[in-house]
């Protein structure tokens, strides 16, 4: 029997984005930065926080709670929160789930954040992996997540010939991008020669391989569509969403395949899209290797092909905001926002002309069996 699927189908908007200040050192708690993102996203929504009836984070037990946020900021019985437990894998499943709750009017209007001290309190590679791989990759001294990427970077140069240049391209351009970006904290351009000198972190990966350790928050305000179209901005509609994959990097059958293989045809089907379709793409990019390799899964190009695709400057523009390696790395969050930034035609300099649909994914399958990723578009 074939599967009924409830789809969203635009029926859900992001009404307002929120952000604070990334920085290397905050000086204030994650539960500070979480409440400052949050009315920051509800003030360029033109709405306060007594327009809220919910609240959904995720965190690796880095952040702070939506029961905690709610009090904080005077909202003590939200009619429908989420305290996802999972990192960059979830973050866009947890945005999902938010616009499910939205659609079925469980809540009409909701407030999704991420907040996280990740360079003065939380340092992601001083953490074990908490999955269940850890048992036979710490006594080798495996822990870190840029040695997990290396390992997966070096399987795909030895399988399809990729090279370190390839990765470069992809550091380069992205930081193209962050120079015309005021919120990124890495803003002056980069040559591929200043990629290749940078030090080793985990062999094949250097120093610009690797996504920035930031201190910050970054919120969305999701409502309903017809009410979003009474307010401040241009809507941005969640035209599709997936969650699912079922592949981990650490022990899938192929390390040169991500989760996202496996979820981009159940996505793209429920936007009637395919990846031609797509205006601006917003890559979940904690090392430059899961740029390469969601080029490919998510159909930009062949398998094999996201070393020279990347470096060719072909297909949509790619991390328009700098992305983690040089906006700042808020852990999937701030990818959705300048998409939505994108949409509204509000991203200055920086501005995909006439941008009309984007793609935004999450980590594509790292600890976690899974990915997820959204389908945004223009209202």
């Amino acid at each position: 029997m074939a599967k009924r699927l409830f789809t969203l189908a635009d029926r859900v908007a992001v009404a307002g984005v929120g952000y604070t200040p990334f920085t290397k050192n905050s000086g204030v708690s994650t539960l500070t930065l979480a409440c400052r993102a949050v009315l920051d996203a509800l003030g360029d929504a033109g709405l306060g926080i007594d327009d809220v009836d919910g609240l959904a984070t995720h965190r690796v037990g880095d952040s702070v709670p939506p029961s905690l946020v709610g009090p904080a900021l005077g909202l003590d019985e939200p009619s429908w929160y989420l305290d996802q437990f999972g990192g960059g894998s979830v973050s866009h499943a947890m945005v999902a789930q938010a616009a499910l709750a939205v659609a079925s009017g469980v809540a009409e209007t909701v407030v999704c954040y991420r907040a996280i001290n990740a360079r003065s309190e939380f340092r992601m590679g001083r953490a074990a992996n908490p999955g269940p791989e850890a048992q036979y990759q710490t006594p080798y001294g495996l822990t870190a997540p840029v040695q997990h990427f290396a390992l997966n970077a070096r399987a795909h140069m030895l399988k399809y010939g990729t090279t370190e240049e390839h990765l470069g391209a992809i550091a380069v351009g992205q930081r193209a991008h962050a120079v015309k970006n005021p919120r990124a904290l890495m803003r002056e351009p980069i040559t591929l020669a200043d990629y290749l000198a940078g030090r080793w972190i985990a062999e094949p990966l250097r120093l610009l391989d690797c996504c920035l350790e930031t201190d910050g928050a970054c919120a969305l305000v999701l409502t309903t569509t017809e009410r979003a179209r009474s307010l401040r901005r241009t809507p941005v509609l969640v035209s599709a969403a997936a969650w699912g994959g079922g592949q981990s990097f650490l022990s899938g059958a192929d390390p040169t395949v991500s989760a996202a293989a496996a979820l981009a045809p159940r996505l793209y089907g429920q936007a009637g899209l395919g990846p031609g379709d797509i205006d601006v793409a917003l890559l979940y990019d904690c090392f430059t290797y899961s740029v390469l390799v969601q080029l490919e899964d998510y159909g930009f190009c062949a398998k094999g092909e996201g070393g020279p695709f990347a470096a060719s400057g072909e297909g949509p523009p790619v991390n328009t905001h700098g992305g983690f390696l040089s906006e700042g790395y808020v852990h999937g969050l701030n990818h959705i926002a300048e998409a939505v930034s994108q949409l509204r035609w509000e991203a200055g300099e920086r501005q995909v002309p006439g941008a009309e649909t984007a793609l935004s994914t999450s980590q594509p399958g790292y600890i976690l069996p899974a990915t997820s990723a959204l389908i945004l578009r223009r209202g």
